[in-house]
């Protein structure tokens, strides 16, 4: 396990409108107010898109990955982890829990999930927080690795 160690900085709190597109609405918030690492919780209502919900094999590397559509409003509780690409692009990884009639479906929006109506975001600016997304040879993600002032346990 490694880590790096940060403090609270700025909190923010987001409404997003009908039609935003999550994660790209939060990742532009975050340039636009020169947010670098984060963490992001929401709630609210998502009607369409698609969910990341596991590889289809987890054998397989690079991943392939197993997509859900989001067919009609669904409610959603998310919650998230804001951390700049290897060029300081702030990108959200949030997974989400979609729930309607009394099912839900559980996944990453990182392929792009647009709101119903309404999305409450509250984004927590972390400060010092050593890390950055970087690629991953073996799994093809953009993995969050803590950097030089980082700690291993």
């Amino acid at each position: 396990m490694l880590y790096t160690e940060g403090k609270i900085g700025r909190v923010f709190v987001i409404r997003l409108e009908d039609d935003d597109v999550l994660p790209s609405c939060v990742e532009q918030f975050a340039v636009k107010h020169n947010i670098i690492v984060g963490q992001a919780i929401l709630v609210g209502g998502i009607e369409s898109g698609n969910l990341v919900v596991g590889p289809r094999k987890n054998t397989e590397m690079p991943p392939d990955p197993m997509l859900v559509p989001i067919d009609g409003v669904h409610e959603v509780v998310g919650v998230g982890v804001l951390a700049p690409d290897k060029k300081g692009k702030p990108v959200l990884h949030m997974h989400a829990a979609l729930g309607r009639s009394g099912k839900t479906t559980t996944g990453c929006v990182r392929m792009g999930v647009k709101t119903w109506q309404v999305g409450e975001v509250v984004l927590y600016e972390i400060l010092g927080a050593d890390v950055a997304r970087l690629p991953d040879k073996k799994t093809g993600f953009e993995l969050m690795v803590p950097g030089k002032k980082s700690r291993k346990l």
